[in-house]
């Protein structure tokens, strides 16, 4: 990964191979952002005018390469737009900065420094353009000849290596804790990132439990995983039926993190589908060759775990990840199949494709029988959240408003665009099944809610339950923006730690 690190030295004398300014888009043309001052004084003032010939209005996301200005070690001034320039005495939104240095930082790939003057008002700041940095520099190269070698005969640019952060305090504990903090989440959601990016063929549901548990080992966490033997001995129908058909068995992995000051308990599960044919329901052509991220959710809870672990967060923390494969084959649970959930209920399996309610039903029952303040569960979960939000925005939904609101705000704070959704409750009756307590489909309108529905029936009683139904931003299909990648995103790891940080300083709720 990237390198950060915090530097008092003026741009002109530091050695890189770029510096990075921000501009913004101002009334009348392009302006220099803060932070960038001593490299408009190497330019005599006129830096604006100098962009603006170059085609640069400061739109966000827009990169404009020009030479140094003499004296400089380093031999490029790369501009990054930050758009709408702010009101007067107001500092710019953190989401904006934290898009503008992931920008540069895909834009530098192949390089080996390069320093960021952007604007950095206080400390946190200094944290949201590090994390900016870190997720934008991100790149899944592992099977690919340029991965492995590179700059080899693939060609392939290797990531910025260091990214020096100008106008830090390095010797002030604010300043070095807002790094250290962005450095541990951007690590883990990275490498949820990867887990997402890789192929199926290597990740079935045994070697990602295999992954948590090396990770388990390496930060003190504890692991506990169930194979196909106990998963039939602890009555888990749900994971069992949905991984029937896979020459894969199913794993159900519990990683708990404890700390010694912990007045608060969260549980977050996730959905690990490691690839979803749909089952009998066969998916129609076109719909299969991104299924490698159905366990996005999954990735999201165990990067949101081990994060939290290296944090050192005040509050207890325990990721519940239930992992199969769907695959079609004799031994597959067959549509008009009914399967014996671990809390106890009967559910007629009228789709297959509908499985991931079915492993999370299981895995939202084991959470709830251990009482935590609250449980998160995340999951890829159904395209019609996708007819409704788009592909960049995830839904909220509860069964406690208040708790629903925190989620959303904690969502929108660390830039994670997430919409809160009803569970209606005339929906809840197209489920009702003559043959089994539930269906696991019910009225095709409002699809999406109807999942969040029937996974509330599987939140222990009295216990406060979200679910983010992460579908649209998960993978993104389209090409890179902002920080955001080709591929796994890791999309809502950072909504779960800040989550279980508010849990940890008592503000939740």
């Amino acid at each position: 990964m990237t390198a950060l690190t915090l530097s008092t030295a003026a741009a002109p004398g530091l050695r890189a191979d770029a510096i990075v300014i921000g501009v913004a888009k101002g009334a009348k043309g392009p302006s220099v952002a803060p932070g960038a001052e001593a490299v408009d004084k190497a330019y005599d003032g006129r830096l604006a005018g100098v962009l603006e010939t170059l085609g640069a209005s400061g739109a966000e996301g827009e990169v404009t390469k020009l030479p140094a200005p003499s004296g400089f070690k380093a031999p490029v001034v790369v501009a990054v737009g930050l758009g709408a320039e702010p009101g007067k005495g107001a500092g710019y939104d953190a989401e904006v900065l934290r898009r503008a240095a992931g920008v540069a930082a895909r834009a530098l790939a192949g390089a080996k420094k390069a320093a960021f003057a952007l604007p950095l008002a206080e400390a946190d700041d200094a944290g949201v353009v590090g994390e900016g940095v870190l997720l934008g520099a991100y790149s899944f190269d592992a099977y690919k000849e340029s991965g492995r070698d590179a700059g080899a005969k693939g060609g392939g640019k290797a990531p910025l290596a260091e990214a020096a952060l100008l106008g830090a305090k390095p010797r002030d504990k604010a300043y070095k804790a807002a790094v250290e903090r962005a450095a541990a989440v951007a690590e883990e959601l990275n490498r949820a990132r990867d887990l997402v990016n890789t192929p199926p063929n290597d990740l079935n549901p045994e070697a990602f439990a295999a992954v948590a548990q090396a990770a388990a080992k390496e930060h003190g966490i504890k692991v506990q995983v169930l194979d196909e033997k106990a998963l039939t001995k602890g009555g888990y129908g749900g994971i069992l039926g949905v991984g029937a058909g896979s020459a894969s068995g199913p794993r159900l992995v519990k990683l708990s993190y404890t700390s010694p000051k912990a007045k608060k308990s969260l549980a977050f599960v996730g959905k690990g589908i490691t690839y979803d044919s749909g089952g009998i329901s066969l998916k129609p052509a076109g719909h299969n060759e991104t299924m490698k991220c159905d366990m996005a959710g999954a990735a999201a809870v165990f990067a949101a775990v081990v994060a939290a672990a290296r944090l050192g967060l005040e509050a207890n923390v325990t990721g519940w990840l239930a992992l199969a494969e769907n695959m079609p084959s004799g031994s597959a649970t067959r549509p008009g199949d009914v399967l014996r959930m671990y809390s106890g209920k009967t559910v007629e399996v009228l789709n297959t494709d509908a499985e991931g309610r079915l492993v999370l039903a299981d895995a939202l029952w084991a959470a709830s029988q251990e009482k935590p303040d609250a449980i998160i569960d995340v999951a890829t979960l159904t395209g019609a959240i996708m007819l409704a939000l788009g592909s960049r925005t995830y839904a909220v939904m509860a069964n406690d408003d208040a708790f629903r609101s925190a989620v959303h705000e904690a969502a929108e704070e660390v830039g994670e665009p997430a919409w809160p959704m009803p569970l209606p409750e005339h929906l809840r009756k197209g489920m009702d099944s003559p043959t089994a307590d539930i269906a696991n489909m019910g009225e095709r309108m409002g699809g999406g809610l109807v999942a969040g529905l029937f996974l509330r029936e599987f939140v222990g009683e009295g216990i406060t339950w979200a679910h983010l139904d992460i579908a649209g931003p998960a993978f993104n299909e389209g090409g890179p923006f902002g920080y955001t990648p080709k591929g796994g995103t890791g999309t809502a790891v950072r909504t779960l730690v800040r989550v279980a940080e508010l849990a940890a300083a008592g503000e939740l709720g």
